[in-house]
């Protein structure tokens, strides 16, 4: 286990998902956690939670701030650094999917997903990281997706959201190394939380990914352990990642399986 005592952890997207998971296991860790996310009663809730496990000398505190507002990130960010002079590492995990056919999405439901999982989680980066960069450390994390890599049918909006955070960050770590701030892209595949009460709107698709679906609990841990390394990416299952790698090499093939395997939604 880490030791993260004294250590301020940013979490955007703590009420719920991985957010929330990996704020909890930071707590336990010994971490002084700000959490971030809309719904204050789920933010009370976790803090609660990071309150009873963590340690007695830890303080955890929560912001409400919609990741889609750039007025709301600004004045939140501002607020972060009231609460603490110094930000240790941040978390971008705030972010939704929908999967539906991409020319029957409301548009609107695209845009609102581009601000929060792309727009937002590169102004709360950029206004951390200049912090960061002033301080010498910091350590940066963007929850991204194998979707990201790999694309399936009824997730081309998601997942060209999910490209561009991985894009960025990869980027982003070239300009911030020098500053000695690390920058680490998570690539899940499917993970059992309530992301998927918005995306999939069947209801079935964990169901029919069961034999693939990722425990939340241990990747947050994973993401944990690696607070204040310098690693470049986390991509799980190990399987996706490596498939990954072979979609490149076999562009036709890979458009093949994701078109019928990747096609359970």
């Amino acid at each position: 286990m880490v030791n993260l005592l004294n250590q301020t952890i940013v979490v955007t997207g703590a009420s719920s998902g991985i957010g929330k998971d990996v704020a909890i296991n930071a707590a336990k860790s010994g971490a002084n956690l700000i959490l971030i996310a809309r719904n204050e009663d789920k933010l009370l809730q976790v803090k609660n939670e990071c309150i009873r496990v963590g340690a007695e000398s830890s303080k955890h505190e929560y912001l409400s701030v919609d990741m889609s507002d750039p007025e709301q990130i600004t004045a939140g960010v501002e607020k972060i650094y009231e609460i603490s002079d110094e930000v240790d590492v941040l978390v971008n995990a705030a972010g939704f999917g929908d999967f539906s056919n991409y020319l029957e999405t409301d548009f609107d439901k695209i845009e609102k997903m581009f601000r929060v999982n792309v727009l937002g989680l590169m102004l709360m980066t950029r206004l951390v990281a200049s912090k960061m960069i002033d301080n010498g450390f910091g350590h940066i994390f963007n929850v991204g997706s194998m979707a990201g890599k790999i694309t399936t049918p009824k997730s081309a909006a998601y997942a060209a959201t999910k490209a561009a955070v991985i894009a960025f960050s990869d980027g982003l770590r070239l300009e911030l190394k020098p500053m000695g701030v690390y920058v680490t892209t998570i690539n899940p595949g499917p993970v059992a939380t309530n992301f998927f009460d918005v995306a999939d709107h069947n209801g079935t698709y964990l169901d029919s990914v069961k034999k693939f679906v990722l425990d939340p609990d241990k990747l947050a841990w994973e993401i944990v352990n690696t607070f204040n390394k310098n690693k470049r990416e986390i991509n799980r299952p190990r399987y996706m990642e490596l498939a990954a790698v072979l979609y490149k090499l076999a562009p036709s093939l890979g458009d093949y399986f994701a078109a019928t395997l990747g096609n359970r939604k």
